[in-house]
């Protein structure tokens, strides 16, 4: 009799969870992707996807997640919740929503801020099909010249130059005849990439089963029997680079995709991660980079969401169970409380920790616990240039170039970081070139006759922190000077790449560490959030350091849930939605390949 009715259970429990997961028609298909639509040109009509102002009259009823903050980690997060039938309200404190996937127009000329290039977007790669259900297949990316990246390592007669290029072989066979005396060196790293790309996913596995099970297998080694990728997160890249080879150029080539952190304090699988990220090519979203938030907004407005910018959130409410259920909003003077049974946090731990909840719940040991686990990462300094002339008047091109005055940049970035304030402009070791203007090749539709280039390096918040109580646009003579001293540098570095640009420059404007908290509410102006150092890649903080947090119903996207970049910040998007939030789980698994 048991026996009977304990089949008749499982032949119910099979059947409905069969019929859950798969009996359903899915959101996350391939009838879910249509075909692209004619590109919008029409910038008012943009403006009312991208820059839609806050009011209490756009706020979806019966809402059941709100997410905090734009970036590709919040809307990627918000668009897969929306597509499981969430009802999602996506907030963003500055006037145009994508983050750092927004681009902004001034004197004619289109600028990105974060999205400089994009790999991993051949055909049915994870992150190809995440961009076409997100967008519901309404995003196009132009794929970029083989020869992608130029590294130039030295100054005058002693530079040395040195080209990556894209392709399943010919990448490690490129950089081979390059340097055709460190075979085993190079043979080596890109084995690490290779398993560094195909066992990622076993971290990330770590951050959604239950943080029992994730600790118990990387405590009792079971983790490492299991495959080298758990050792090898937490394997300094210096340190592994040194035994494979004494070359110092192959040593930056091997890290030259800087991200804040010296090598010697960055874990090898992050730098070869980075690399192989444009192994099989690397692109550039047709219509500029504020083609993805244009699109992923419309999917969440499809699905009953919205996203509404001038939307700064003051706090994030706490009841007294300790669980979160909505968010306060300033508006004008006032603040206003939206109420929803998730709160997405994609503005960055610091900010969402350290600012966003009450006082009472900042200071709980759980709370303080996950704090410490980060360190504030190094601010980000830009310098947006525009020329008169086309790409090919002014010698412009779509490859990038990394720029560094020695091989040594564990002592470059180290003398860096710690000059004064004085000293800092005329001492930049390296920096990084890019020329959107040049990649797209819908540009001169939009910006006829005009190009532009965006230069990158890294910077110190410290050097800029006594002008942080000023506003923005209006820091006074002191304060523009001393920016426009970095700048006057970097742009001139570049003009011994491009020298037809000095006499073009029609427009430059800078942003340093303050412009990114303006804009970006980057803390302490870094692009790339907590510092992406050795610590937080060790297989136990991979596995305690998760979307899910001490507050209930609070949940992290983003950059923070793994690692920095586009892809990075939209796989965080993607593990926080598949954290079991009232069962998206179940429906995520559905589309993932």
């Amino acid at each position: 009799m048991w026996l009977l009715v304990f089949l008749a259970w499982l032949v119910i429990w099979a059947g409905g969870t069969y019929w859950y997961l798969f009996g359903k028609p899915s959101p996350f298909s391939l009838e879910s992707v249509r075909p692209p639509g004619p590109r919008e040109y029409d910038q008012k009509k943009r403006d009312k996807v991208i820059k839609q102002g806050f009011s209490l009259d756009k706020v979806p009823q019966n809402l059941d997640v709100i997410v905090i903050g734009s970036g590709i980690g919040g809307l990627t997060a918000g668009a897969t919740l929306a597509k499981a039938g969430k009802k999602v309200l996506v907030l963003e404190q500055h006037d145009q929503a994508g983050g750092c996937c927004h681009t902004y127009v001034e004197k004619g000329f289109e600028f990105d801020v974060g999205l400089h290039y994009i790999g991993q977007l051949h055909e049915n790669s994870l992150l190809r099909i995440a961009f076409d259900q997100l967008s519901e297949g309404q995003l196009e990316f132009q794929e970029l010249n083989q020869h992608f990246d130029t590294i130039q390592i030295g100054l005058g007669d002693e530079r040395r130059e040195y080209t990556m290029v894209s392709g399943k072989t010919e990448m490690k066979a490129h950089l081979l005849k390059q340097f055709p005396d460190e075979r085993k060196a190079i043979e080596t790293f890109f084995e690490i990439m290779k398993v560094s790309a195909k066992k990622t996913h076993y971290l990330a596995t770590l951050k959604l089963i239950p943080r029992w099970v994730s600790l118990f297998l990387v405590k009792s080694g079971i983790a490492d029997l299991v495959s080298p990728v758990f050792r090898l997160s937490g394997t300094c890249a210096t340190e592994l680079v040194n035994t494979l080879t004494t070359n110092k150029d192959l040593h930056v080539m091997f890290s030259y995709l800087f991200y804040g952190v010296p090598p010697r304090d960055s874990s090898i699988v992050i730098n070869a991660l980075l690399v192989h990220h444009y192994k099989r090519g690397a692109y550039y979203p047709k219509g500029g980079a504020s083609e993805i938030a244009f699109h992923i907004v419309r999917t969440i407005q499809k699905h009953g969401g919205n996203c509404l910018v001038r939307a700064p959130v003051s706090q994030i409410l706490v009841n007294e169970e300790g669980a979160a259920y909505g968010v306060k909003v300033r508006k004008g003077l006032e603040e206003v409380e939206i109420h929803a049974s998730v709160v997405v946090s994609n503005c960055g731990i610091f900010n969402t920790f350290q600012r966003l909840l009450p006082p009472e719940i900042q200071v709980k040991h759980d709370i303080q616990e996950r704090v410490n686990m980060m360190k504030h990462a190094r601010g980000s300094f830009l310098v947006f240039s525009g020329f008169d002339g086309t790409k090919e008047e002014l010698g412009l091109v779509s490859t990038n170039f990394w720029l560094f005055k020695n091989n040594d940049m564990d002592k470059s970035m180290d003398d860096f970081f710690a000059l004064s304030k004085e000293d800092a402009p005329d001492n930049i070791p390296m920096m990084f070139i890019t020329m959107p203007s040049s990649k797209d090749p819908e540009a001169q539709i939009r910006h006829p006759g005009k190009s532009c280039m965006t230069i990158l390096t890294m910077a110190k918040y410290e050097w800029f922190e006594e002008w942080k109580d000023t506003a923005v646009r209006k820091r006074g003579d002191e304060y523009h000077k001393y920016k426009m001293r970095f700048a006057k540098n970097l742009f001139d570095w570049a003009c011994t790449l491009f020298p037809k640009i000095k006499d073009k420059l029609v427009f430059q404007e800078v942003a340093t560490p303050l412009t990114n908290v303006h804009y970006l509410g980057a803390q302490r102006g870094a692009m790339y959030s907590a510092e992406h150092n050795l610590d937080r890649f060790h297989a136990e903080a991979v596995a305690k350091n998760r979307c899910d947090t001490p507050v209930k119903n609070l949940y992290i996207s983003g950059q923070d849930v793994f690692s920095c970049g586009i892809a990075g910040a939209l796989h965080g998007g993607l593990l926080c939605a598949a954290t079991d939030i009232s069962g998206t789980a179940h429906a995520w698994c559905k589309w993932t390949p």
